[in-house]
Parts: C-alpha cells; sequence; structure tokens
C-alpha cells in the first residue's frame, strides 16, 4: 500500500521542517528534510510522503518532498534525457529514461539502476540513505558492511533534464513492452564477478537507449533510431514534431533545468553521436531548448 500524500506549504520554524497544511495542521513535523528541498521551495507548495527506504543516521524513512502540479488532462508518455554526469565516465553520453502513463522505466548497467518508479522518485529523491553520494568520496560506494551510498538521488538535482511529451501513443502496448523487459533484467542471474552490474548489458546492442528504442519501434514507430541516449531523444523528437508520418500524435520539447545542490556538480548536456541529428537540431529549433 502507497504511503498517504500530504500537501501544504514547505517551512522551516524554530530549527523544524515541516508541511503545513491549509488547515494549518504541520505535517511530518517530527521528520528529518534534506537541505536540497528547503534550498529550493522554503514556502512554496509541495507535496510529500514516506519511501520504504530509511535514513542511514536516523533508521527512519526517508521523506520525499516536491512540486505540487497538475495532473496531465490525458494519457502521455515523456522520454526524459539527462545530461552528463562530469564526476562519471560511464555517463560521458547521458542517460535516458521513460515515462508511460505515470511509470517511469529506466535501465542501466548497474543492477541497482534498473527501476520503474513514480516521476516524483525518478526526479525529485532526496540525496539520503542509500540515495546519496558517499559523503567522503562524493559518489557510488558500498561499504564493506553493506552500508550503500548508491548515488541515485533526485535526477533533477543531479542534471538537467530535456523532457519530450507525446500523446496519442499507445500507452498500453510500451507498458507491456517495458514492464517484460524490466522483469528479464532483474530476473537474470548475475555473474559473480561482477554482482552489481546486469550481465546482457552490451554498449552497442542491449543499453539504456536500445530497450527504450525497441520498445518504441514494436509500438508501431520502426523510423526512430539511435545506439546512444542524445541520439535517440533527438530522432524520436524530430519524428514526432516535424514527420507526417506523426500525425496522429502531439509532441512538444521541453527542458527543466538543474536544481543545484552541493551533492552534485553542474552537468553538461554532449554533442550527438551520430551527424544527422545535428540537422535535425536546427530543424527542431525553436522547440529544442
Amino acid at each position: 500500500m502507497s504511503e498517504e500524500i500530504v500537501k501544504g506549504t514547505l517551512i522551516t520554524e524554530g530549527g523544524r521542517t515541516c508541511i503545513l497544511g491549509k488547515d494549518g495542521t504541520r505535517h511530518l513535523d517530527s521528520e528529518r528534510f534534506w537541505k536540497g528541498y528547503t534550498t529550493h521551495w522554503l514556502g512554496q507548495k509541495v507535496c510529500a510522503r514516506r519511501l520504504p527506504q530509511s535514513d542511514h543516521e536516523t533508521g527512519k524513512p526517508l521523506i520525499i518532498v516536491w512540486p505540487e502540479e497538475e495532473p496531465p488532462e490525458r494519457p502521455q508518455v515523456l522520454l526524459y534525457y539527462n545530461e552528463r554526469l562530469k564526476k562519471y565516465p560511464t555517463s560521458l553520453l547521458g542517460h535516458i529514461a521513460i515515462n508511460v502513463n505515470g511509470d517511469v522505466f529506466n535501465f542501466s548497467h548497474l543492477i541497482n539502476e534498473n527501476e520503474v518508479m513514480t516521476p516524483e522518485e525518478y526526479l525529485y529523491r532526496p540525496a539520503l540513505g542509500e540515495f546519496a553520494p558517499h559523503p567522503v568520496l562524493g559518489r557510488y560506494h558500498v561499504e564493506k558492511n553493506g552500508k550503500a551510498y548508491l548515488d541515485k538521488f533526485g535526477r533533477l538535482f543531479m542534471r538537467s533534464v530535456h523532457v519530450l511529451e507525446v500523446e496519442g501513443l499507445p500507452a498500453g502496448r510500451l507498458s507491456r513492452f517495458y514492464h517484460r523487459e524490466m522483469a528479464s533484467i532483474l530476473n537474470t542471474t548475475p555473474d559473480p564477478k561482477k554482482p552489481e552490474e546486469y550481465p546482457a548489458f552490451n554498449l552497442f546492442t542491449r543499453n539504456c537507449t536500445t530497450i527504450i528504442r525497441d520498445g518504441l519501434r514494436e509500438a508501431g514507430f520502426p523510423m526512430i533510431k539511435g545506439i546512444f541516449p542524445r541520439d535517440l531523444f533527438i530522432s524520436a523528437a524530430y519524428h514526432f514534431i516535424k514527420s507526417e508520418q506523426a500525425s496522429s500524435t502531439r509532441a512538444r520539447l521541453f527542458k527543466k533545468n538543474q536544481l543545484k545542490v552541493p551533492e552534485a556538480p553542474e552537468s553538461a548536456i554532449p554533442w550527438p553521436v551520430n551527424p544527422i541529428n545535428l540537422l535535425r537540431l536546427k530543424r527542431l529549433t525553436p522547440e529544442y531548448p
């Protein structure tokens, strides 16, 4: 059963942070709130709930906070292109994930990062507990005693996120495909030498990009191409915005700017690998940020 969501204004009084409801009720006033939330949203309308994961310091459930937003008017699909993380060489080309009717599918070479999450978890998880970077190393690290610092807090705090929102796609078909792929990954027998990694991951044939691409192709869009994250994102944006073949869909592009916090350096956007996508970028202007 999902934890109850509370809504109100994020406030800090007397050194304590809580959510102040419309009726004056102080919600979660005995909990620890991550400083990133108060840095960006103090005095603003927010939502919050407890997560199943625990704080390493207090042992209590983590609190996730996110801006109060209106739900979409109709079912939709959102493709998230995440800019690259400067502190990780494997993030040289950035990353991509897909939101299908509120389920965010994230595929990765690390087993623990293969997840189906709510949008707020994907974008706004706190940099506390297992989601935080290691306090000394500043990155992913699992200690000998098993205490994990997986450095996978809210992606919007880690980097800027470019979004392609598409209406009119066969969301049910896409959802079934990605759930099937996720189950296959999570049920794979790990390699004893590298138990933290997905053994079938391949940079060119089975990565975060190709799995998402193959779902779009199976859903009836074989013209969408790409092996690497930004190339797929540009290919999909160009097709759904500029192609006459996509007349049954509606799409728009926008960018969510990184919310700066001490736990993450400023992200950077790489060039696409395929030069054709440089030409497509020009044609997408001014739609593309």
